[in-house]
């Protein structure tokens, strides 16, 4: 007979270092929040919202650092912005890659289709080589939270005349800012199955606007998605019936 309870074991420890990983990431985030909090409560990062940031590129000529990865940035962007990714995506299949990417698919991966991320250690100084550290940059990234662990890299290592886009470049309107790329703007941080079948929020705002039309493309996704599902479950249905009498011929 074979023994289960050393399997159990190993579960039960791959369960616990998983929590212990969770807890500390919820842990070193709430810490950060504190520190970013502190930085813009003290001024030392102002805050933009998305149009004035916009008006300070364009009628000012403010250089805007986009921190986006390479996935958002690479389907939207800001036109005359520099981008330099603080966390870019992980195309590594090291064995300590391998697993990070396992953990971040099964814990909504797949649904909102964000890669796997790793922090560019060279962030800084590809800063440096771009801008003088007196320069007024403004700093933005898709959603607003990359931007702010940005701003207190710079901050620390000199910077003292940074600005932050409140909300990220997903809070600006179509004039705003004058954009690039083959999606809108609000739609570069989107992915996965979540996107695909359209149950993302700028989705259902872009629904609400564009009506019936662009809901029954997704409405047509999803139906294909079920049809799709029920065929797999069918036809694994008639493999086991067929195994089965293969074995009792």
């Amino acid at each position: 007979m074979i023994n289960a309870f050393p399997l159990q074991k190993s579960v039960v420890r791959v369960q616990a270092e998983s929590e212990d990983y969770e807890l500390k990431q919820m842990r070193d985030m709430a810490a950060a929040r504190k520190r970013w909090e502190a930085l813009i409560r003290d001024g030392k990062v102002k805050v933009l919202t998305p149009r004035e940031a916009g008006y300070a590129v364009q009628l000012s000529n403010k250089p805007l650092l986009d921190v986006r990865p390479s996935n958002e940035h690479n389907k939207a962007w800001v036109r005359a912005a520099t981008w330099i990714p603080i966390f870019d995506v992980d195309n590594g299949l090291d064995v300590g890659t391998i697993p990070r990417k396992i953990t971040n698919f099964v814990m909504g991966g797949w649904w909102s289709g964000m890669p796997t991320l790793s922090y560019d250690s060279q962030f800084l100084a590809k800063v440096e080589e771009k801008f003088p550290k007196d320069t007024e940059l403004i700093v933005a990234c898709q959603k607003g939270l990359r931007s702010l662990a940005a701003c207190e890299l710079l901050y620390n290592a000199g910077y003292e005349n940074l600005f932050w886009v409140q909300g990220g470049l997903e809070a600006a309107e179509e004039e705003d800012l004058v954009v690039e790329g083959p999606v809108p703007l609000k739609f570069a941080g989107i992915g996965g199955v979540s996107e695909f079948l359209g149950w993302t929020d700028q989705q259902r705002a872009a629904a609400a606007k564009e009506g019936w039309g662009y809901r029954l493309v997704f409405s047509a996704r999803l139906i294909g998605v079920i049809l799709a599902a029920d065929a797999l479950f069918i036809g694994a249905q008639q493999v086991g019936r067929y195994l089965q009498e293969i074995r009792t011929h």
